[in-house]
């Protein structure tokens, strides 16, 4: 009982601080508030569940987590904010990469009818997986592999979520969004700049326009199909 009364302050008092720092940084988001979809989702998901167990009284934080293997757990924020952008609706079909802990798959678990989520490291691929069964969480299928490939025998998603960073969207990715479809992710060097940008598919499904949000920082996307995008661009220098 007090275990579960204290937790629920704890979520009160992030989703406090997500509150405060969504409208101190509107003017880069053009978004002032996390609506209350997006809110019920994270109050009821228990952030401590997706951390080990001696970061349990820091869970809860409005700041990134480390989960091992040189990875993070994202800032509630950003969580919030990356949600808030899809506008995940309960018919939707969503497309994570980077799974990691598997919360922010859990958060969209919450709002849309199926999640797939593609982790690159093997370890927390297993972990999140088992994670998320023993949680409920029965909309969300996890799978290890390289997200710059996308999930191509489930596609096309309405949704696309990417929480690593690369200097460019993967048209592969992009190739798997449905027409009038919506990705977010952040585009930059991950030694470097970053901006978290939204991406919108035409309806007509020919193109796609870009919205540059907000200035973040993220841990880069990894695998054969960054090296193979570095290794174009060492050639074409």
């Amino acid at each position: 009982m007090f275990t579960s009364f204290f937790v629920h302050a704890d979520i009160d008092q992030m989703i406090k601080e997500i509150e405060e720092t969504t409208k101190e940084l509107a003017s880069y988001t053009e978004i002032s508030e996390i609506s209350e979809k997006v809110v019920d989702a994270l109050r009821n998901v228990d952030r401590s569940k997706f951390v080990s167990k001696k970061l349990g009284k820091e869970a809860f934080e409005n700041s990134p987590l480390p989960i091992g293997h040189g990875q993070t757990i994202s800032q509630p924020f950003i969580v919030a904010l990356m949600t808030e952008v899809l506008n995940v609706q309960k018919t939707d079909k969503v497309l994570e990469i980077g799974t990691g802990s598997g919360y922010q798959a859990a958060v969209l678990g919450k709002l849309a009818q199926n999640v797939y989520t593609i982790e690159i490291v093997s370890e927390l691929a297993k972990e999140a997986t088992s994670r998320l069964q023993k949680l409920g969480y029965d909309n969300v299928e996890v799978r290890e592999g390289d997200g710059w490939y996308g999930w191509p025998e489930a596609a096309p998603f309405d949704k696309i979520m990417v929480t690593a960073t690369a200097e460019e969207i993967p048209e592969k990715l992009i190739a798997q969004l449905q027409p009038g479809g919506l990705l977010v992710m952040p585009i930059g060097d991950w030694r470097g700049a970053q901006t978290l940008t939204l991406v919108t598919k035409s309806e007509d499904g020919e193109s796609y326009s870009t919205k540059a949000l907000l200035p973040v920082r993220f841990v880069p996307m990894t695998g054969e199909g960054v090296l193979t995008l570095d290794s174009e661009a060492d050639e074409a220098e």
